[in-house]
Order: structure tokens, then sequence, then C-alpha cells
């Protein structure tokens, strides 16, 4: 796997990207696929398949930390067990803001909610490099993002290039088997049924 430094570069310039996928007649690859992930996850699968289990499992994952979320007297368990798990707006507004964790310390979270239209390759990146994981609502499911596959292209007309992400690699946290790691790969599926993806992040209030 290719290091932070190696890929900085690549973020200096970044088109947006839409999963609508588009022509690219005139680009040419200049850096293959390339991968990268989160790390240090916990494997944590959901106690049944209902969307609240599959919520509370999901963000836990993505917080990795127990006192924040999503065990019993977390920060953000009553907001999590609150939540749409269809509907990441929703996530979204209820867990962002000022939260207080169990021993009374208070603790911030930022939630960037994002829709499809909206998602930015480089920013996608970005987050990854930097070791966040997003949830995705693919579907009408909820998926961990761990990682991405993307490539780094130039237009051969202007000179412009840009990076894509050809694949999300997600985790399906109510299996514990084969069926844990799916892929969205934007070559084969469908674009229309991605709802968005939830960038979340903890911090302790200035």
């Amino acid at each position: 796997m290719a290091s932070h430094s190696r890929h900085s570069g690549l973020l200096m310039s970044i088109a947006a990207l839409s999963f609508a996928l588009c022509s690219r007649s005139q680009a040419q690859v200049i850096n293959p696929d390339q991968e990268i992930q989160v790390h240090n996850l916990p494997s944590l699968v959901a106690r049944s398949h209902d969307g609240s289990d599959v919520l509370l499992t999901s963000l836990d994952t993505v917080f990795h930390d127990r006192k924040i979320c999503c065990g019993r007297d977390s920060a953000l368990e009553d907001s999590a067990a609150a939540a749409d798990p269809k509907s990441l707006k929703d996530i979204a507004s209820r867990l962002e803001g000022r939260h207080l964790l169990s021993d009374g310390r208070p603790i911030k979270v930022a939630a960037e909610y994002l829709t499809a239209g909206e998602v930015s390759a480089g920013h996608v990146i970005s987050m990854i490099l930097n070791q966040h994981a997003a949830l995705m609502l693919w579907n009408s499911h909820l998926y961990v993002v761990y990682g991405v596959v993307f490539f780094q292209s130039e237009d051969t007309s202007t000179g412009t290039t840009s990076v894509v992400i050809r694949k999300f690699l997600l985790w399906d946290t109510r299996y514990s088997d084969a069926r844990r790691t799916v892929v969205f790969d934007r070559a084969t599926e469908d674009p229309a049924q991605v709802q968005g993806l939830l960038f979340l992040q903890a911090e302790s209030p200035s």
C-alpha cells in the first residue's frame, strides 16, 4: 500500500467526483489503480439484522471508542438509538454537536453529510488517508466505507489531471463471513441507488 506522502501530491489538483459515470474518451490513465484503507477498525458484527442494530454497530466501528459510541452509557447512546438508519441526514443531525461522556467531560461531534452529487474524490481520499471511515447508504442499506480504489487520469486535450474513485470498499456489519466485504464498483453498480456518505469525527471542544 502506498504511503501518505506518495498520495499527498495527488490531492493538490482534484476534480469533483460524480457517482454518475462520465465519458473519458480523451482521458489517459497516468497512474493506475491505487488502494487505500482505514487501519485498525474493529471487526464488529450487529446483534441482529435490524436497521437500528446495524446503525449502532456501524457507528461503533467508525468511532472505535466505546466511551463515545455506542455502548451502554456512551456519549451518543441515546442520540444514535433515536436516529433513522435509512437517513444519513437524520443520523448527522442527531449526532452533530456537543455531547457528554459518562464522566461528564464534553465532546463535540462533527458530522459531514454528503449527497451523491456533493461527493468529491479528493475529499474522500484525503479523509481515508487521514484514517476516517465513513458511512454509505446504498440501496437503503447502511455500510461502513473502510477504503477506496482510485486512479489518476489526464485529459489529453487540456492537460488537466483528475483523480477518479473506481471502487468503494465496504463492510456490511450484519455479517462476519464472506458476505461482510462488499464492493461498490462504479462500472457495474447503479449510482442512482447511492443516497450519500457521512463522515463523523469526535473531539474535545475548544
